[in-house]
């Protein structure tokens, strides 16, 4: 292999336990553990905040719906800056670890504020900011610490931890809104324990990064996290999940389109999701392993086709039992994410130079959430515009614009990214990446 042949300098030694075939890094199951118990802190809050501040505090969902959006576009902008930060002097675990802090402090936020709008805004905002903060800095962390060639299992392995975390976060929540009389405090205050719980996990088992070598030829100061831009793989790689990004309908018009076509009962509506990550948990690994095996570039474009099939069954003629709409979407939706989430990371990670990685992975990840929202926001208004069908059609053919453009923008032979002063190599036996 590459690695093993060039004598790189800033790659870790591989895991005993048998290289791509076997075994994952403990980094990454220390990462994973931490990204499981964050998530469970995450997602209690997220599953019960609409009800606290619609039902509970009498905010309109215009109002929700708009500090919602503002907080998601600010997580997706700060991930630049998370990432730069984390560049410079290698301090992936710090930055991230500064992140998941900011995180577990906006659930204290959320107690303290009682029903003052503006105290939860700024708890809310410390969430996104958080979020956003260590996303690139930690998935940085996971390709330095893995071998090119099983960079799809790691992400597999990270990402089902991570959605495991998602699927016990909610559960827990209603348990204890059931067990409290719907003492929301009580929430927030075992929230707040459980993201303490994550960070002190991540400083105890996430290993610091050790000294990149010094470069022989310095990068630019201050251009770090946009020196990934100069690169032509990369800037097709960026193009393309901009491109797909931009014709993605976000999961809850996904979940509103549902709740419209089958009626479904309110009380079932937050049960939604979890059907989805149900099925991304079980998928998440296999699909690190197939994208190992036959290269990234594939299944991350077959996993939009899956997408493609959500709204192409979201359009199907109405009549039949409700499972025979439901379960494949959501199913669907699941083999989406597993097939695309992790594995574009998978797919950029090697391309990029270890001194630029965090901040090269958050200019990916920001400019594909940026082009979500404007998905999002443009599925909203043809909703509103034409109805939910036109506006499902217009997804649908957009999206079948995009794979194509993605299928001729995507490199199918990614170059590895060498360690200063080395020459540039082809990641072996792939066929296309």
């Amino acid at each position: 292999m590459y690695l093993a042949t060039t004598g790189r300098r800033d790659a870790p030694a591989r895991p005993r336990s048998g290289g791509a075939g076997r075994g994952v890094p403990g980094t990454v199951i220390a990462l994973g553990t931490v990204s499981l118990v964050t998530d469970i802190s995450s997602e209690m809050v997220t599953a019960v905040l609409p009800l606290y501040l619609v039902l509970g505090l009498g905010l309109s969902p215009l109002q929700f719906g708009f500090l919602d959006g503002l907080f998601n576009g600010v997580a997706a902008v700060v991930r630049l800056l998370g990432g730069y930060a984390a560049d410079r002097g290698r301090g992936h675990k710090r930055v991230a670890g500064l992140g998941y802090a900011l995180s577990a402090l906006s659930r204290l936020g959320l107690l303290l504020a009682g029903g003052a709008t503006a105290q939860i805004a700024a708890a809310l905002a410390t969430d996104r900011v958080g979020k956003g903060i260590r996303t690139a800095p930690r998935d940085a962390l996971i390709t330095l610490s893995s071998p090119p060639e099983a960079l799809g299992r790691s992400f597999g392995v990270h990402r089902a931890m991570d959605t495991t975390g998602a699927l016990i976060g909610p559960l827990a929540a209603f348990a204890l809104l059931w067990a409290t009389a719907d003492a929301y405090d009580a929430v927030f205050v075992v929230s707040f324990c459980v993201g303490l719980l994550g960070v002190l996990l991540l400083v105890l088992y996430v290993p610091g990064q050790q000294p990149a070598p010094k470069p022989v030829i310095p990068a630019p100061r201050g251009r770090k996290a946009f020196t990934a831009l100069r690169d032509p793989a990369f800037r097709r790689i960026l193009a393309a999940a901009c491109l797909l990004g931009a014709a993605t309908v976000g999961d809850a018009f996904v979940y509103l389109l549902l709740q419209h076509r089958l009626d479904l009962p309110v009380s079932w509506f937050p049960l939604l999701p979890l059907g989805a990550a149900a099925c991304y948990l079980l998928l998440a690994i296999p699909a690190g392993r197939i994208a190992d095996r036959v290269g990234r570039r594939l299944p991350f474009l077959y996993g939009h086709l899956a997408l493609l099939g959500v709204y192409a069954t979201l359009l199907a003629p109405a009549g039949g039992p409700a499972p025979l709409l439901l379960v494949p979407v959501l199913v669907l939706l699941g083999v989406f994410y597993a097939t695309t989430d992790g594995v574009l990371m998978a797919l950029a990670g090697p391309v990029l130079p270890a001194d630029g990685r965090a901040g090269g992975l958050a200019v990916l990840q920001t400019g594909q959430a940026l082009a979500r929202m404007l998905a999002a926001a443009g599925f909203g208004a043809a909703w509103t515009l034409w109805g939910p069908k036109p506006a499902l059609w217009a997804a649908l053919s957009a999206l079948l614009a995009a794979l194509a453009g993605g299928w001729a923008l995507l490199p199918r032979n990614p170059s590895v990214a060498p360690a200063p002063g080395e020459p540039q190599a082809q990641i072996p036996g792939r066929r296309t990446a």
